[in-house]
């Protein structure tokens, strides 16, 4: 048995000096090169693929299967001219016995110039849709080949089940390959180029170092990105578990949509997808972009369905300003400070249609906002606000205002301002009646974007504790409004200002040319001085109700102004005509009337009344007001104008009767005697409307008229009946005129 044992080993010894004999011969007086056309058929009819072999090819037997590759490309065979890859060289080695395993060990794998070259027609056929497929059988080869060898049945088989391969890789690495995509029928393209990858040893279930660089380029729109991936990696077929643990991503991009800025950008995590779960998760997201940092987590379901995205947001406070000019974003100018401290924490929601940032805590600037903001749907760009503020000041993000509305406006306040300084002294009424404005009050510029406005999918449900809009504070404010297909809709906007109330509603039609508009209003109780602009002290006080109905179109406020048309009625209770003592000015006139000087100075400056009512008709930007009536304390006032909104211009008829000097200590010269009694005096306002009362005056004209009627009842009461009634109508029409 010992010699059988000595004999049995020298022949197993002598088999394998014969295998690495024939090893030996194989690699060194085989040549695989000359059978490159066989090895090209042999792609043809098991892969399906057209390989073209331009260098040599390089390989080795035992105990290492090798093989290398230069200058090779891959085509399909329905377009066997143009190949899809190509590469430069290819390198592995596979140990030989670990194979009858099904194990792969395999050495450094290493590929150079790799260049994929995918591409959709114009039909939406991307090329490697072919990959694997035979090549298309002509109707008379399928004749011939069905003639020759007709196709018979095959018994189905049972798949056998196979234990998966083994993975056992010292390194890969990947030099200097290249992607190019183009998509015919949008023209768009996409490379990724100088990628280089390297990883440590592939072994399943434990950690890989993986190293990534690229270059991304598009051109729809023009971009170019400097990427960096690096991590660890770690597979498990069998449970279907994929991790990669302590990615770092980071790198810069530029381009078109960032004028010519540079965006420095990183992200960080742990991920892990579970295709046995149906789950995938980025734990500790982190993510920068210039100063925006970022912190979070996102979790995917339900991936073999509609995937379901939850997970939370957290941005720290940084300047949204310099963020959005950092990217080539530049906003119009707004008042220092405006968006310089933003900050917001949200829980995230969504599918692959939609996106909500739920429970959201914001802060901007001075304000806090809480609430939701969400994209219902990303194809119709459908944006939903549900929104809850302490205090916004809404002026310090308004736009400022152009030079040419600058210039306007100068041009307006410097005539105003001139109209104010010759009706300064109105205290006495002694000074000229103040000219009709002639400076438009409005701008010319564009107001409404109408492409924008257009595809328009909103709708937005806010509320604030104080709304500040032009210098107005505004308490308990809420605004309700939808847009959709060109038709934006104010459901309401309301609000409290000091005890009064207001609420607006109205709609703004964008798909014609000219835009539409239609707004109505209601003011309860509401100071009119908080509502007059840039007034101080405000020309009239007063609590103020009214109810319009407006209608209008154009795309800028002169326009809008221009063709405003509507109703309105108005109400002011309890008010004051600041600076405007309009019962001096009736006593001067009375003065006139009795032919007396008055001999005391002004009791006060203001005129205080009880209610101030009528109603407006607008046409073309031009209200005309019928019915103007007034309550002061011993007058009584009936009036009739026009107040042209293109100017801001009054001009008005009004007529007062009434009862003189009532004080303690009466003026002699304005006491009205019964001759004065149901005698309308006549008043003239004329100017600009921020004027208000100090625009009045007596209007000598109609006083005139006034005496005449007096003298001529005066001659009536002295003759009687003694005079004929023929002259008595004579008298009076002399008088008259």
């Amino acid at each position: 048995m010992k010699a059988f044992g000595k004999i049995l080993g020298l022949v197993i010894l002598g088999l394998l000096l014969i295998i690495v004999a024939l090893g030996f011969a194989l690699t060194h007086f085989f040549d695989p090169n000359d059978y490159k056309d066989e090895i090209r058929q042999l792609a043809r009819d098991k892969a399906h693929l057209e390989l073209t072999l331009k260098g040599d090819i390089g390989w080795s037997l035992f105990p290492w299967l090798g093989l290398e590759l230069h200058d090779a490309s891959v085509a399909t065979l329905t377009a066997p001219t143009k190949p899809f890859a190509d590469l430069q060289m290819l390198g592995l080695s596979v140990r030989v016995l670990p194979l009858l395993r099904r194990e792969v060990q395999m050495s450094d794998v290493r590929v150079e110039g790799l260049n994929l070259t995918l591409n959709r027609d114009e039909n939406g056929h991307g090329n490697w849709e072919d990959i694997g497929r035979p090549a298309p059988i002509t109707p008379e080869a399928a004749a011939e080949n069905a003639a020759v060898d007709p196709v018979k049945p095959q018994p189905a088989t049972p798949e056998k089940s196979s234990q998966p391969l083994k993975l056992d890789i010292d390194s890969l690495t990947i030099n200097n390959a290249r992607i190019d995509y183009s998509d015919a029928k949008s023209g768009r393209q996409f490379t990724a180029e100088s990628i280089q990858l390297s990883t440590g040893a592939v072994h399943e279930a434990t950690n890989i170092p993986i190293k990534l660089t690229s270059f991304f380029s598009t051109n729809q729109p023009v971009m170019r990105a400097k990427t960096e991936l690096v991590g660890q990696l770690r597979f498990d077929r069998a449970l279907k578990r994929y991790q990669f643990e302590d990615m770092r991503l980071s790198g810069e991009a530029s381009g078109d949509p960032l004028d010519g800025k540079t965006v420095t950008y990183a992200a960080q995590g742990q991920l892990l997808v579970d295709m046995a779960a149906n789950v995938a998760d980025w734990n500790g997201l982190k993510f920068s972009a210039n100063q925006l940092r970022a912190l979070g987590e996102l979790h995917l379901r339900d991936l073999d369905k509609t995937p379901q995205l939850s997970g939370g947001l957290s941005i720290a406070q940084f300047s949204l300003r310099d963020f959005l000019e950092g990217i080539g974003q530049t906003l119009p100018d707004m008042a220092d400070g405006s968006l310089n401290k933003v900050e917001l924490v949200g829980r995230l929601t969504g599918n692959p249609n939609s996106l909500a940032v739920e429970d959201l805590n914001m802060k901007v600037d001075d304000s806090t906002f809480s609430g939701r903001i969400a994209v219902d749907d990303f194809a119709k760009q459908a944006l939903r606000v549900q929104l809850k503020a302490d205090t916004f000041d809404a002026d310090r993000y308004r736009p400022a205002k152009s030079e040419v509305a600058k210039s306007a406006g100068a041009a307006r306040k410097s005539e105003v301002t001139g109209t104010e300084n010759q009706a300064f002294a109105t205290a006495g009424g002694s000074t000229p009646l103040p000219n009709s404005p002639t400076q438009l009050a409005w701008s010319n510029e564009r107001l409404f974007p109408l492409e924008r406005l257009r595809k328009l999918d909103a709708q937005a449900d806010l509320s604030f504790g104080q709304l500040t809009v032009d210098k107005l504070p505004i308490q308990n404010a809420a605004l309700k409004t939808q847009g959709i297909g060109g038709q934006i809709t104010l459901e309401s906007l309301r609000g409290t200002i000091n005890n009064g109330d207001f609420e607006v509603k109205g709609t703004l039609d964008v798909r014609p040319d000219v835009p539409l508009v239609s707004v109505q209003t209601r003011v309860n109780k509401i100071p009119v001085e908080r509502l007059v602009r840039g007034q101080d002290p405000s020309p009239v006080r007063g609590l103020l109700t009214s109810h319009s109905e407006m209608t209008s179109k154009g795309n800028s406020e002169k326009a809008l102004i221009d063709g405003l048309n509507g109703t309105a009625s108005f109400m002011l209770n309890n008010g004051v005509l600041v600076n405007a003592n309009l019962e001096q000015q009736l006593c001067q006139g009375i003065a006139k009337l009795n032919r007396k000087t008055l001999s005391g100075e002004p009791h006060g400056k203001d005129t205080p009344f009880q209610q101030l009512n009528g109603n407006l008709v607008v046409r073309n930007g031009v209200a005309n007001n019928p019915d103007l009536k007034v309550q002061i304390p011993g007058l009584t006032v009936n009036g009739n104008g026009d107040i042209d909104l293109r100017v801001l211009g009054m001009d008005y008829r009004i007529g007062i009767i009434v009862e003189g000097d009532k004080s303690d200590m009466p003026d002699p010269a304005c006491q009205v005697n019964e001759r004065f009694a149901n005698i309308e005096f006549p008043v003239r306002c004329r100017g600009p409307l921020e004027l208000g009362a100090k625009a009045c005056r007596v209007d000598n004209e109609g006083l005139g008229q006034v005496a005449a009627k007096l003298a001529g009842d005066k001659i009536e009461e002295k003759l009687g009946d003694k005079i004929n009634p023929q002259l008595k109508d004579a008298l009076k029409g002399l008088f008259k005129r």
